[in-house]
């Protein structure tokens, strides 16, 4: 079955659900969910959302502190586009509806600091930044009667001219979406494709994020014919809490930006040994010093320690992390945080222009899945989410400027299943799935070496051919696409950071300490990459 609609965004984060909105009102738009739609990583990041908003704080303060945290790799003229949209995408979001917590007086926005920002300007909603922005979206898109919404089907893969035998100019035409309730795979045509798929952090075995972050733009975007970019800077938040029963729950920035300090299982504070700026040193510093100390005692984590703030301050600043570890039996008014650094964030992705376009025609990509050249060699904290609205609005304007598609009455042709059968092996998935993740986290980590990288490289190998042979004899699932994006993703991450001979930012490897002389960016290109003409 084919569906024709103008706009095609798949993923349903900020990123997603920004740009649906902005387009709503002049064009038909399809927006694809893997699960529910507000199940991604947006709806749990806490902090909040960097922009300059105070009087004392500046543009040019914004800048220079993404562009250090960056390691010297950011795009300046990308950050500082990004910057000076940030305080309207910021009055954007009050003007959806969405609440940020206020000062004691009712008169301002309360803001908060973060590692690696010389400022406050972290424009927050308590600890729950990110529902609040997902859910409020959420709802305005769910109302908005341009915008269908396709819940629990995975996107499998990109459909261009040049796969349908179109050979004067590639560009996207659409994609081929798995319907899970319903198992049937649907062509969606589309005048316009965005990725905001998100990142790629499941490729490792312990994250921060959701299910759902398993590289899948990524990695249609290079099966297609793009470039990525930067895959090696693999962003491990320092805080992420230590729990058996705790899965992936982050313990955000804010709370070191609010005085939390960072102690060993004896209560000695460690942070100033590694940097004069202790807790609010950049993430990649910080995730380091932790993985540094937890290899050198042998221990299983350290500790987060707010208790020294008054109890009242803390359970109205960190409401929501207050609740879930007391859940646990940690009653952080009165007791350290356990803590151990998990993959968090992916900085680099498909490459983009500052319009969102890709090295395909039609074909956009904006949030994590993209590589924009904000984040450099290292993301500074809360500059998610204000890139996922910024590059919305962006690739929003250039696509209203467009003439209208020259490609609207093609017929695209049907996936085939002629050939294929349900699996009698599932278990090949799981083992893969789970063999995959487990080598990345101990080769290719927060720290690195040469040996662990070939080790990781010949695996990934072996798995890629095994993924392709199964792909090839069986029905797809959203099982078997998350497990071939991943591994993808993964042999992309490997030969990142097998090119990059330095340690810079997130790419920290002991055969290779020091830094190189001019910073470059690691560009992979895809067997037979045409450049846009």
């Amino acid at each position: 079955m084919q569906h024709n609609t103008d706009i095609l965004i798949i993923g349903g984060g900020a990123a997603g659900l920004s740009l649906a909105l902005r387009l709503a009102n002049t064009y038909h738009i399809s927006l694809i969910s893997k699960g529910i739609l507000r199940e991604g990583s947006t709806l749990y990041a806490q902090g909040g959302v960097a922009a300059v908003l105070d009087p004392k704080d500046s543009i040019e303060s914004h800048v220079a502190d993404t562009l250090a945290a960056g390691a010297n790799l950011c795009n300046e003229e990308v950050v500082r586009f990004t910057v000076e949209h940030s305080t309207e995408n910021i009055q954007w979001l009050i003007e959806q509806g969405i609440e940020f917590t206020r000062t004691s007086n009712n008169k301002d926005y309360h803001l908060t600091r973060e590692g690696g920002h010389s400022q406050r300007r972290i424009i927050h909603a308590q600890d729950a930044s990110g529902r609040a922005i997902e859910t409020t979206l959420e709802h305005k898109v769910r109302t908005h009667p341009n915008i269908d919404i396709y819940e629990h089907h995975n996107a499998i893969d990109l459909i261009t001219s040049t796969k349908i035998g179109k050979k004067n100019s590639n560009a996207c035409l659409g994609a081929y979406i798995l319907d899970r309730k319903n198992s049937r795979v649907n062509v969606f045509h589309a005048k316009h494709t965005i990725l905001a798929t998100g990142g790629a952090s499941k490729v490792y075995l312990y994250t921060t994020n959701p299910d759902t972050s398993t590289g899948d733009g990524i990695a249609m975007a290079w099966r297609a014919g793009c470039r990525v970019a930067n895959m090696e800077f693999n962003q491990f938040h320092p805080t992420c809490l230590y729990h058996s029963e705790a899965k992936s729950f982050l313990i955000t920035e804010a709370v070191r930006g609010e005085g939390g300090i960072l102690r060993l299982p004896d209560g000695t504070p460690f942070m100033k040994k590694f940097d004069k700026r202790a807790e609010l040193a950049p993430r990649d510093i910080v995730a380091r010093a932790i993985d540094h100390e937890m290899k050198r005692l042998g221990t299983e984590c350290v500790y987060l320690d707010i208790s020294h703030k008054p109890a009242n301050f803390v359970r109205r600043m960190f409401p929501t992390i207050y609740e879930r570890c007391l859940e646990f039996g940690i009653d952080i008014t009165k007791q350290p945080i356990p803590v151990v650094p998990a993959a968090h964030y992916t900085c680099g992705g498909v490459m983009t222009d500052i319009n969102g376009q890709t090295d395909l025609k039609q074909l956009y990509a904006i949030g994590e899945t993209a590589f924009t050249g904000l984040h450099g060699a290292n993301r500074m904290a809360s500059n998610s989410i204000l890139e996922c609205l910024v590059f919305a609005q962006s690739v929003s304007k250039y696509i209203l400027e467009q003439a209208n598609d020259e490609t609207a009455d093609i017929t695209l042709p049907l996936w085939d299943e002629s050939r294929v059968t349900d699996s009698d092996e599932e278990v090949v998935v799981t083992h893969n799935w789970d063999e995959l993740r487990r080598f990345m986290w101990d080769y290719v980590g927060i720290v690195r070496t040469d040996k662990r990288l070939r080790r990781a490289k010949s695996r990934v190998n072996l798995l890629l051919k095994e993924i392709d042979e199964y792909y090839g004899n069986f029905r797809v699932t959203s099982d078997l696409l998350e497990l071939r994006n991943l591994a993808m993703v993964a042999d992309l991450i490997i030969q990142s950071a097998i090119d990059r001979k330095e340690s810079r930012g997130l790419h920290y490897t002991l055969n290779h300490p020091n830094l190189n002389g001019q910073p470059k960016n690691t560009v992979l290109r895809p067997m037979g990459f045409i450049p846009k003409t």
